[in-house]
């Protein structure tokens, strides 16, 4: 990595682990800049495309697949989710921090395609917690909230593989350690 060269953090956790509002404090910051997933899914409630995903075709998709147009993707619930390549490409050779808010399944394809990046595994304070949290949505059948706190389960034991684990019990807690670590990576990196 260049001096020059923002970071690239890699920021995965279960649904309902409060990872997307932890990211929207960081970015606060005009420095660190969030890379916008692309996804097959539909949008939910108010969500637009470009602003909490890029919403695509599972055709589309696989045609940018095609052309490695993505650091990884993943199939996640039915539906594919990958990280565009060429922003986070840009946005990193300007200096800044790019964030991407991925998938466990994604992190380990991050790893290899882009050595250096840092992982962050967001943990919520407790499986009870989070599944208050997913209720809490409104936006969730009984099936998919069964099926996420499966999921999850299986993904909090693979947090071991991340560079680190941060409990999200209050945001800005949250939030301020993230920082701490953005800080602690350049320090180590100069």
């Amino acid at each position: 990595m260049k001096d020059s060269e923002g970071l690239l953090l890699v920021i995965s956790g279960p649904a309902g682990a409060g990872k997307g509002t932890v990211v929207k404090m960081l970015t606060q910051d005009e420095n660190i800049r969030l890379s916008i997933s692309a996804t097959t899914r539909a949008p939910r409630g108010t969500e637009q495309d470009g602003v909490e995903y890029h919403f695509m075709t599972k055709e589309g998709f696989e045609q940018l697949i095609g052309e490695n147009g993505f650091i990884e993707y993943a199939k996640y619930v039915d539906n594919y989710y990958g990280t565009p390549r060429r922003p986070v490409e840009q946005w990193m050779s300007q200096g800044k921090d790019v964030i991407l808010e991925i998938e466990v399944q994604g992190c380990e394809k991050v790893k290899s395609a882009i050595p250096g990046c840092i992982s962050i595994f967001i943990m919520p304070p407790s499986l009870e917690e989070l599944e208050s949290r997913l209720r809490g949505r409104g936006t969730e059948t009984e099936e998919n909230i069964i099926k996420r706190m499966t999921r999850a389960k299986e993904e909090i034991p693979l947090s071991e593989g991340y560079d680190y684990v941060v409990t999200n019990d209050t945001v800005e807690r949250c939030a301020n350690e993230i920082k701490e670590i953005i800080k602690a990576e350049k320090v180590a990196r100069a």
